[in-house]
């Protein structure tokens, strides 16, 4: 079964969505596409990023992951082909891959498959269609590129730590309006040391307890826990915890650690 994923920020107002399956369909009728999402923000490779390295893993080995994220034509971009984990990834070489993977990838080429001038402003429905089902009827990436060692890196904000404290940030804001930062499950339980911790974030609210789930608390009540991402998340219950607790992306949170 070959599956193509679709991350972009394409929308779905105008006809660049359409465009693109339809360039897919056309080449591999029997493919299945798959929407990861179409609604990252506008060239926001950092939020492309979190989306899709959350999501890819729970396909199926083969799987080709296709990024239209910041990958409008220019002379100067490369657009690369990427596996790692036994995925495939095609994309603009604009950062995202050095967001999306710990390590270098497993296999890198370089594209050289010759671009259509009616798509010159346009390359997804081109070069990365042509890539991608070419990936996803098994053939071999050496075929549509140059071997490569060497990505972009994109840095990102990191936490700051302390022995007895963490400050990070907002980075996330998902659809039920919980509240993602960048602390990890495995920096919090390192600093933590089986310590109790007080959160502190917007409008002088304090959480001093994980919760396992959402329900864990009532209805209303705010809570934070480790959510699929493994990253500390801030939620109210069945509540909109963005809006109601205003924050936002690019907020301060602190945890502060205490016997």
């Amino acid at each position: 079964m070959a599956i193509i994923t679709l991350t972009t920020d394409l929308g779905t107002k105008d006809f660049y969505q359409a465009a693109l399956k339809g360039s897919i369909l056309s080449l591999f009728p029997e493919v299945n596409i798959i929407d990861i999402t179409n609604e990252v923000p506008s060239f926001n490779v950092s939020y492309a990023a979190y989306v899709l390295k959350n999501a890819y893993a729970y396909f199926p080995k083969g799987t080709v992951h296709l990024i239209g994220i910041d990958s409008v034509f220019s002379k100067n971009t490369r657009y690369l082909a990427v596996k790692h984990n036994g995925h495939y990834f095609v994309g603009a070489d604009n950062g995202i891959f050095s967001l999306l993977f710990d390590r270098i990838p497993d296999e890198i080429v370089e594209l050289n498959i010759l671009q259509d001038l009616k798509y010159l402003q346009f390359p997804l429905v081109d070069i990365f269609v042509k890539a991608s089902v070419h990936l996803a009827k098994g053939a071999s990436m050496i075929d549509i590129g140059i071997p490569s060692d060497q990505i972009i890196e994109r840095g990102t904000i990191q936490p700051v730590i302390e022995k007895d404290m963490i400050r990070g940030s907002v980075i996330y804001i998902d659809t039920f309006s919980n509240v993602i930062t960048n602390i990890t499950k495995d920096l919090f339980t390192k600093i933590q040391d089986n310590r109790e911790f007080t959160l502190y974030f917007r409008k002088n609210e304090t959480i001093t307890q994980l919760s396992w789930h959402y329900n864990e608390v009532q209805e209303g009540e705010k809570l934070c826990l480790f959510g699929m991402s493994d990253h500390l998340e801030i939620a109210i219950n069945k509540g909109k915890a963005s809006g109601l607790l205003g924050l936002h992306v690019n907020d301060i949170v602190r945890i502060e650690f205490h016997n």
